[in-house]
């Protein structure tokens, strides 16, 4: 399938966006150097005018004006993966949980917080499905995908810090 793409500059770096062109929903929003991040593949299609709308709602969002994204949003991943995405869904803006919190959402076992972080650490939405948002059971701030720094910015600028 062509993918449609887009780079954006942001206060975080470089985005990457890519969307599915039959559904114009946004499959993936990476950052270089993100673990499991996409990259540009021969035969995408650079299509800014198809992200006008993601582009508004970030430039928003980096304004402080902006707290819910309302964006046709599409990621593959297991069952699993999507209950958790789902559950990252419903953290507010300006809110933190933990991952314990998260598994206890989707009915997981506290066992299963690990697998929660594997599908957290899977997200390929970032900032618009709000991983950063998640937080160590002792208030660290624990792993991302998009690196710390990154982390921290998101949430102060949420003055979730």
């Amino acid at each position: 399938m062509t993918m449609q793409w887009t780079r954006l500059d942001s206060p975080v770096g470089s985005l990457l966006l890519t969307a599915d062109p039959e559904t114009c929903a946004l499959t993936s929003l990476s950052v270089p150097g993100q673990k499991g991040g996409r990259t540009v593949q021969e035969g995408w299609l650079h299509d800014p005018g198809a992200f006008r709308d993601v582009e508004e709602q970030l430039a928003a969002y980096f304004a402080g004006e902006l707290k819910e994204f309302r964006l046709p949003l599409r990621a593959e991943g297991t069952e699993f993966r999507r209950k958790v995405w789902a559950a990252l869904d419903t953290v507010p803006y300006g809110a933190t949980t933990t991952y314990g919190e998260i598994a206890a959402r989707i009915g997981a076992s506290r066992a299963a917080v690990r697998a929660v972080g594997g599908a957290i650490g899977a997200n390929p939405l970032l900032i618009v499905r709000p991983c950063h948002r998640v937080i160590g059971a002792d208030g660290s701030l624990t792993g991302y995908a998009g690196g710390l720094e990154r982390k921290t910015a998101l949430l102060t600028l949420e003055h979730a810090l």
